[in-house]
């Protein structure tokens, strides 16, 4: 698609690399610094600030939490419903599904789209080249007729809103932007093949984009599904909690215009806006994410309005990793992606001219391409200091240990009452297994989810680049 390779070209700082600004080799560098001289300290100084790389960590996690407690507080008060202007028209709107070899869930996540309550007016089935039963479920359970490689579908015989697109393997990015070329709807949705939306989910995306002309892309809220296994239970079960600070989180910098996180699993997207900017990077690991860097940038760069958001009534389910290889897996390309990310747009890090985004959230991102190596480091010196007999080291540090864990127990249950409130669900409000979760976490969960970040870097500087083998045991027949 000549024209998206054209604009991705002038809209890329990877393609067309602007010089770093003084200021974030600034922030940049005073964080790998900082952890060096922590790192150093621990075997020079005494007492607590021995464990300098664990107090910096627990500081720096305990202010992010202040700052969501802050920023997701007005969830706390009734909703203020005020009448919105609306578009004349509704806006239509377009789902593209990215499947490569999804026989196995397609069906569940086909349902899903079909039974909403407010229909989409497209639905793309963007076939990366999948050698399984693909191919037949889409003639023979949907009715279409097999386009020969490379085109597109008539419209199915049974479900005239639904199309097939079928490609060469070339990746998630590519097969997106194939799809840009052939759906004209004014809002497109990304819906992971194995992702599965509430009833009202589109509805509340068509009513946002409608309300809002400068809303470039909203994510919904995605609630993780892992198989029924002993393992898959236990990432179930952390996974979930995790999922419910991270979107309070990204609603409280949501607040200040920030939020730079939308789910590829489930968005959605100004059609023009994405193809302004030439579609989805096929050489990022994390497409959905390195999308609104490259959207916010052009905005300020051509003193465009720009908006993002999430959406607390647009709900999904979605297949979350339940074996301890897929989720370092997942967990090393979603970090891999972020510092692909973090490094091709660090000119806008410290940067005032993208406001909070620029002089807050970036910087905060600069901190976090070192967050797991602070946590694995932090855990390998207490070790150390256990098996070396610095008992009086291990005592201060088990107090601090102490006083964090009772902050996360605090924070966990607060939200989960925040969460239930928002979603309008509150079924996940288990307040015992919240706390027995965020007890348990630190001495566990945590571990893999620092492990596998810190692999992220291997995949950053290696430059792997791969779907990877997909395992899609949470969403059974049973569970759509």
């Amino acid at each position: 698609m000549p024209s998206l390779d054209s604009a991705r070209r002038a809209a890329s700082p990877r393609l067309s690399p602007p010089p770093t600004p003084l200021a974030s080799v600034a922030i940049h560098g005073a964080v790998a610094s900082l952890w060096l001289v922590a790192f150093v300290s621990s075997f020079l100084l005494q007492g607590i600030f021995a464990w300098s790389v664990g107090v910096i960590y627990i500081v720096y996690d305990t202010l992010l939490l202040a700052f969501v407690a802050v920023g997701t507080w007005k969830l706390t008060r009734p909703p203020h419903i005020q009448p919105t202007p609306l578009a004349k028209t509704r806006g239509t709107v377009g789902v593209i599904v990215a499947a490569h070899n999804e026989a196995a869930v397609l069906p569940i996540t086909l349902a899903a789209l079909l039974g909403q309550s407010d229909p989409p007016d497209e639905i793309l089935i963007a076939d990366d080249g999948s050698s399984d039963g693909t191919a037949d479920l889409l003639h023979i359970q949907y009715g279409i007729a097999p386009p020969a490689p490379g085109d597109l579908s008539a419209a199915s015989q049974s479900y005239p809103t639904l199309r097939w697109l079928r490609l060469p393997h070339g990746g998630k990015a590519r097969a997106l932007n194939a799809a840009l070329a052939v759906v004209t709807a004014e809002t497109i949705l990304t819906v992971d093949a194995d992702t599965v939306l509430d009833a009202g989910a589109i509805a509340a995306m068509r009513d946002a984009f409608r309300a809002e002309p400068d809303l470039v892309a909203a994510t919904g809220v995605l609630t993780p599904v892992c198989g029924a296994t002993i393992g898959g239970r236990f990432f179930a079960w952390f996974q979930t909690y995790e999922y419910i600070r991270n979107f309070l989180s990204r609603f409280a910098w949501m607040q200040v215009n920030s939020l730079l996180l939308i789910s590829g699993a489930f968005a959605a997207f100004r059609r023009d806006a994405v193809i302004a900017v030439g579609g989805f990077d096929p050489d990022c690991l994390v497409e959905d994410y390195e999308m609104i860097h490259r959207l916010r940038r052009y905005a300020v760069q051509h003193n465009l309005p720009c908006r993002t958001r999430v959406l607390g009534n647009a709900r999904a389910r979605t297949t979350a990793p339940g074996t301890v290889p897929a989720f370092l897996r997942q967990r090393s390309r979603w970090f891999g992606g972020f510092l692909q990310t973090q490094y091709w747009y660090r000119d806008m890090v410290g940067n005032r001219r993208y406001g909070w985004l620029g002089l807050a959230m970036l910087p905060v991102k600069a901190i976090d391409t070192f967050q797991p190596i602070y946590g694995l480091a932090a855990l390998v010196l207490l070790i150390f200091y256990i098996l070396t007999g610095r008992f009086a080291v291990v005592g201060l540090v088990a107090g601090l240990m102490g006083g964090k864990i009772a902050i996360d127990l605090a924070f966990q249950l607060w939200s989960v009452h925040l969460y239930g409130r928002w979603v309008g669900d509150r079924r996940l409000s288990h307040l015992g297994y919240a706390l027995l979760a965020a007890f348990a976490e630190p001495f566990s969960f945590q571990i893999l989810r620092h492990t596998g970040a810190s692999l992220g870097w291997l995949v950053f500087l290696t430059g792997r680049r791969s779907w990877g083998k997909q395992s899609r045991l949470g969403l059974a027949p049973d569970a759509g």
